[in-house]
């Protein structure tokens, strides 16, 4: 995510594509709301997926020393 993205809250969403998966399944809508709703899953989806790849990163940074790899904060370029 870059620093124009607004956070997300990762909770929030995944509640979202769960019940949008949910109503797909259900079989129940039409095709235009289909297509409108797995549109957004996929939406929802790249963001959940971005945000985890943010989450891992300020978790830590592995930087291989030598034959031992030691870990360290994740530090962003951008702050």
């Amino acid at each position: 995510m870059d620093q124009t993205s607004p956070k997300i809250d990762f909770e929030q969403q995944l509640s979202n594509l769960e019940s949008l998966v949910t109503s797909l399944e259900g079989g129940d809508l039409t095709l235009e709301e289909s297509l409108s709703s797995f549109e957004q899953g996929i939406k929802i989806a790249r963001e959940c997926q971005q945000a985890l790849q943010v989450a891992e990163q300020r978790v830590e940074v592995l930087m291989k020393q030598g034959d031992e790899i030691v870990s360290q904060p994740f530090v962003p370029e951008n702050n």
